[in-house]
């Protein structure tokens, strides 16, 4: 099995590379050339610290006629780097996601957390795709929206292409004209995205209007940072519905919807969502998390295994038929039984 970046580019599979084993390729562009094949790779394998990408180096990165290559190794612009790794662990739970709508156009779930939405090299069959097409055996699959691996909660997906572009180019436009803040007979009906959210602090409650960027100093490529001007523009109203101690339970309604656009938003207020390993504590713990090297400080410190954060509600008009649409999902049950735990322990004070 072959995942090749550039289908172009077939790498020869060199003999001490097992036959399971799964190969990506990768380009090295202009600006790349000259750094260390290690320093390469982090860059270009999301969530990758640099201490793993050494070891994945040292376990099998090769060039593509087979050569083996080394850590300390210099690429050059328009070089092909092939990644041979063994499949992914499979041991991923293959857990169950329940239909919360489904029509010949659409189908609503609501994900688990720790369930990728599409396959990646980490988590390649146990992903919402995967299942459900395991599930429904020659059914279209697409995903109309994304939500992070660790965010449970409604999760859109089209059952053909038709409905898939019809739903995509919905939210597209919807977005567009609130990003240019249009209004007009012609505007498309609104779409509400209400996200649950458990933060460290009490926020105020009201819109937080901060534009963000990606961050271009972490090294990680994935993390988004507020600006004062410029930038995506990103809006957040903020409803607090319940406190216990220093923790709140806040409803959040997208007005935008960029990358991490909750999680930024609250972590710049002071609030930041608990358990969250980017924009929490300390962001070096997400490499730490992706490389399994989670210390019992950065356990104690996160109290939850994963963010969070929860999309609980979606109100839309349906792209095919024109149905006023209205999905929830309740709070998922780890979070609720945090939630529970928190007021609990204020309550005994």
């Amino acid at each position: 099995m072959t995942d090749i970046a550039r289908p172009w580019k077939v790498a020869t599979r060199p003999e001490d590379v097992p036959l399971e084993a799964i190969c990506r390729v990768f380009r090295v562009p202009r600006e790349a050339a000259g750094t260390r094949v290690d320093v390469f790779l982090s860059a270009q394998l999301r969530n990758t610290s640099r201490t793993r990408a050494k070891l994945i180096v040292e376990r099998g990165v090769y060039t593509l006629e087979g050569r083996k290559l080394r850590p300390s190794d210099r690429v050059h612009w328009d070089d092909h780097v092939a990644v041979w790794r063994k499949p992914p662990d499979e041991a991923d739970s293959a857990v169950p996601i329940p239909i919360l709508y489904e029509d010949e156009h659409l189908m609503v779930v609501d994900k688990p957390p720790f369930l990728a939405v599409h396959p990646t090299a980490r988590h390649h069959s146990a992903t919402v795709i995967k299942l459900l097409e395991a599930r429904f055996p020659d059914q279209f699959f697409s995903l109309i929206h994304r939500i992070d691996r660790e965010t449970s909660g409604i999760l859109l997906m089209g059952r053909s292409p038709k409905a898939d572009r019809a739903f995509k180019g919905l939210i597209e436009a919807r977005s567009i004209a609130e990003a240019k803040g249009t209004r007009g007979p012609n505007l498309p009906k609104a779409i509400q995205k209400t996200y649950l959210a458990i933060t460290w602090g009490i926020p105020e409650p009201g819109l937080i209007d901060l534009p963000l960027i990606r961050d271009p100093e972490n090294p990680l490529r994935v993390k988004m940072r507020v600006v004062e001007r410029g930038g995506l523009e990103s809006r957040t109203v903020v409803s607090v519905l319940e406190t216990a101690g220093k923790y709140a339970l806040v409803s959040c309604e997208l007005l935008t919807g960029r990358q991490h656009q909750i999680r930024v938003h609250l972590a710049a207020i002071g609030c930041p969502v608990v358990g969250d390993k980017l924009y929490g504590p300390d962001e070096r713990i997400l490499a730490r998390a992706a490389d399994r090297e989670l210390t019992a400080e950065d356990i104690a410190s996160l109290e939850l295994p994963r963010q969070a954060l929860h999309a609980h509600r979606y109100r839309l008009p349906h792209a095919m038929t024109g149905e006023d649409l209205d999905l929830v999902s309740p709070l998922a049950d780890d979070l609720r039984a945090f939630w529970e735990s928190r007021l609990s322990a204020a309550a005994h004070r």
